[in-house]
């Protein structure tokens, strides 16, 4: 089943559960933290960045998980490989990040003795600044990068979670995000543009979560001559009855797709995660190999608290297939596909 949400309206009941469940090509329910009626530690809200190439890309984020905010910053670099992550944990801040309510439009920013990033956002372009003192090698990182060319559609979820009533995860995904800009990573000033095929994607995320979750989620954004295209597709956490969030993006439309299995490679019990994998759709329309690259690897565990993350970046080879079908073919194109585990 897939049920397409085509009319504006509140996120959340009187009740604080959800209005309406499944997805949109546009974000049209409206969210608002104070409708909320769950515990406010339960809440979470972040914006995460990710521009990139085939050679590197760049990852932020500012996330206020009521108990706990992050602001993150990662250079990745595939060929060498390399994986730099720095972030600043804030303690208790409880919603004081001010996280827009609106990925439409809004502003976010945080600065400490140390760092500092702003999202920027006029509804038109989206300008993400950074600096991190003292991020690899005694020298700083930076980032200036501008992200236009927004497509029409996007990917839009409102997905309860079972037993929980009050539990409910908004999102959207915005692909194909057309980048302009530059990183400084030890010293070296590391150019995004259409030239060497930059795009960035958006995950935006606002939502109360269960305690202990395990999701899978891949996203690729690419040009193709004179064409976009890009994909999100994803699995493990809430109640999906209503829909999947898998979508093919062509030249910024949307293309609705079903069920996506990841089949990662195990060895000796365990998932091989820079072993090829395969992906494959019961609909037969996303059918791809993936030859991982560099694993953006973390585990942490603080009391209560766990998080094991495997965000692998690689190249997808294979096909999707378009609403009226068009065949979109592949071959080595640099994307991402992860695994994490939360208990948070």
């Amino acid at each position: 089943m897939q049920k397409r949400i085509t009319e504006k309206g509140k996120l959340l009941d009187e009740n604080g559960s959800l209005a309406q469940k499944g997805y949109a090509t546009k974000l049209l329910l409206e969210y608002d933290r104070a409708a909320i009626k769950a515990r406010s530690s339960r809440i979470k809200e972040w914006d995460y960045y990710y521009v990139g190439n085939d050679d590197f890309g760049i990852a932020l984020t500012i996330a206020d998980n009521s108990y706990m905010g992050l602001v993150s910053y990662s250079f990745l670099h595939f060929r060498q490989p390399l994986n730099v992550t720095k972030a600043a944990i804030l303690p208790f801040t409880r919603g004081k990040l001010g996280l827009p309510s609106s990925s439409v439009k809004g502003d976010i920013g945080y600065k400490g003795k140390k760092v500092e990033t702003y999202f920027k956002n006029d509804g038109k372009v989206r300008v993400l600044t950074a600096k991190y003192e003292n991020f690899y090698n005694g020298k700083p990182f930076e980032v200036n990068i501008t992200l236009d060319n927004e497509p029409q559609d996007s990917i839009v979820m409102a997905m309860p979670f079972p037993k929980v009533p009050t539990a409910f995860y908004y999102n959207q995904k915005i692909n194909c995000l057309q980048a302009t800009g530059y990183a400084i990573f030890n010293g070296e000033r590391y150019e995004f543009n259409k030239d060497n095929n930059s795009m960035g994607v958006l995950d935006w995320g606002r939502g109360v979560w269960t305690y202990s979750n395990t999701w899978y989620w891949g996203s690729l954004s690419t040009n193709l001559g004179d064409h976009t295209f890009g994909f999100n597709i994803g699995y493990g956490f809430g109640d999906t009855s209503a829909a999947s969030e898998n979508m093919l993006f062509y030249n910024g439309e949307a293309h609705k797709i079903s069920k996506v299995n990841f089949n990662i490679p195990t060895k000796d019990g365990k998932d091989d995660f820079m072993a090829d994998w395969t992906f494959s759709s019961d609909d037969g329309r996303f059918e791809f190999t993936f030859r991982p690259l560099l694993d953006r690897y973390a585990n942490t565990t603080i009391g209560l608290i766990a998080s094991n993350q495997h965000q692998v970046f690689g190249e997808f080879s294979g096909r999707a297939i378009l609403d009226d079908g068009t065949v979109i073919e592949l071959d080595k194109a640099v994307g991402f596909a992860e695994k994490v585990k939360n208990r948070w």
